[in-house]
């Protein structure tokens, strides 16, 4: 009777597992969450996004983020190349500065102090230090502004979408809306 029991529980945690990441949640410190990565322009407008459960770091997903970016022009392809990428250290890591690099773009992404110091103690064979811009870093609090602004919208902000197509389907349209207004007179 007692392992029926213990199955039973094993088989709704099981159930309950694969609808929270079906659902693109995930287990953080503050309970079920799911964690937006996204790209912004200088302006702070958002380019692209792509949506993980809360525990997901965002290191791996920088690539990922970096891909998705698509900027359609007057003519021709969508530009999918920006001029410089800035990341915070957490992003530090040599497959992240490789990737923009095999598409010349400039990464603007500081080094971590545990880094630094490897590459010092290696001396003249672990090569040159990494190039860092603190103006361009700088420009980084876009990124919060504008997560600032799609969260002023109920939907994004509380989680409250059952499905991940949904939610992401609310950020979308919500990054719509916040470029429809810089093309919108206000007078």
């Amino acid at each position: 009777m007692g392992t029926s029991i213990g199955q039973d529980r094993a088989g709704l945690r099981r159930r309950r597992k694969a609808r929270a990441e079906a659902a693109g949640l995930g287990r953080s410190r503050g309970g079920l969450s799911s964690r937006i990565h996204a790209v912004v322009d200088v302006g702070g407008m958002p380019l692209a996004f792509v949506l993980t459960p809360g525990q997901a770091a965002d290191s791996p997903r920088f690539q990922a983020v970096l891909n998705k970016i698509r900027v359609p022009g007057e003519v021709g392809r969508p530009h999918t190349r920006p001029g410089a990428v800035a990341a915070d250290k957490a992003c530090s890591s040599k497959a992240n500065r490789a990737c923009p690099r095999r598409r010349r773009i400039t990464a603007v992404i500081p080094e971590k102090s545990d880094q630094q110091a490897n590459r010092k103690r290696k001396g003249s064979t672990s090569g040159r230090p990494v190039s860092f811009d603190p103006v361009l870093y700088a420009q980084r609090n876009t990124v919060e502004s504008c997560f600032q602004k799609i969260k002023t919208w109920r939907g994004p902000a509380t989680r409250s979408d059952k499905s991940a197509e949904s939610y992401e389907a609310g950020l979308r349209l919500r990054a719509a809306v916040m470029w429809l207004r810089t093309l919108t007179s206000t007078t």
